[in-house]
């Protein structure tokens, strides 16, 4: 369970302020110190994250607590969300900025090793939509896009294929094996895990695709031996013809197969809002019939939606929780897996 190796990390520092880690910071329902009033049970606390308590160097003369008292609190805080999710399979979703940046990068990176560490069973899904944008430019091909989709025409879907499975996908699986996990890359190609269908709108998008069927085969002894498979969106028809898949839906039709214990998707946005046009309006968490209503009302509209239906399309089939998750935070990854306050909203069945 435990043989993923878990990386090593550089010494932290906190102010004498706070004990807040500047780059790895959890909240933890729990008090950190008994000087907190009794009755604030609900009042959360910057506490550095899980990952930096595996290898944290602190001013002994902050607040006067020694570093080994800090780890032992840390761990404690976690142990809940570690019993619940341990041995089980969570589907996460990369793309948006945490894909842009090399710091958001290395902290989804992290964050996904520590919870493989810890015997959680993470399976990786991405998109690429600005590195294939940058490779058609370089050879002179204009990306087109209709309400949103990516326009894919047979020249276009040979460079979506190169740029998300031969390029994408293996520097993300070096990246995984640098921190120290194990990762292994796959398309929906290989051993057949995704078998494609032509979208409705097929006459306007061209090579764009469905996901027909998932067959988890290939997966399953992967996830058992502790390997984090890293899967390029792109898939074939039942004639070998390739199609270029929303990343988000290949996520979640691959949790609901696997019938994981949460699909989380990284976007650009905190979330699900009550007004879309007041980010302090965040709806942590909400129900299927919820998260309709809002749908119904308005309130959830344009890119949003297509992630809301996917996400109420897997729990529909028997995934537990899913999320939409704040992608441009920090180690929201742990933030969402390990504390009650999550990193963006949760929609429940």
């Amino acid at each position: 369970m435990f043989a993923a190796k878990c990386p090593a990390i550089s010494p932290l520092s906190f102010s004498k302020k706070s004990l807040k880690c500047p780059n790895h910071c959890l909240k933890l329902p729990s008090p950190f110190t008994n000087a907190q009033p009794a009755t604030k049970i609900t009042t959360h606390r910057s506490l550095p994250c899980v990952r930096s308590s595996l290898s944290i160097d602190l001013d002994k003369s902050v607040a006067g607590i020694t570093p080994a008292q800090t780890r032992v609190d840390i761990l404690a805080e976690s142990l809940p969300y570690l019993q619940k999710f341990r041995g089980k399979t969570i589907v996460v979703k990369y793309g948006g900025a945490a894909m842009k940046s090399e710091s958001l990068q290395a902290s989804v990176i992290n964050d996904l090793v520590l919870l493989s560490c810890v015997g959680i069973r993470p399976i990786f899904v991405h998109g690429g939509g600005p590195e294939i944008n940058q490779w058609l430019d370089r050879i002179g091909l204009k990306p087109n896009f209709l309400n949103g989709l990516r326009v894919t025409d047979a020249s276009t879907m040979e460079i979506v294929t190169m740029v998300l499975v031969g390029k994408v996908n293996k520097q993300l699986v070096s990246l995984i094996n640098k921190a120290g996990a194990t990762a292994v890359g796959l398309s929906g190609l290989d051993g057949r895990l995704l078998t494609a269908r032509p979208s409705p709108r097929a006459a306007e998008l061209g090579f764009v695709g469905e996901v027909a069927v998932v067959d988890p085969t290939v997966l399953r002894p992967l996830v058992e031996n502790n390997h984090i498979p890293v899967i390029a969106s792109v898939a074939a028809d039942e004639k070998g013809q390739s199609y270029n898949i929303n990343a988000d839906t290949v996520a979640g039709e691959l949790a609901a197969a696997l019938g994981a214990e949460k699909l989380i998707l990284l976007t650009d946005v905190a979330g699900i809002l009550e007004d879309k046009d007041d980010p302090s309006s965040l709806v942590k968490e909400i129900d299927i019939a919820g998260v309709r209503k809002m749908v119904s009302e308005g309130k959830v509209a344009g890119g949003m939606i297509p992630k809301v239906n996917c996400c109420i399309r897997s729990l529909a089939q028997g995934v537990r929780t899913a999320s939409i998750i704040d992608g441009r935070v920090q180690h929201s990854l742990l933030l969402e897996v390990l504390t009650d306050e999550g990193a963006g909203t949760m929609i429940t069945g």
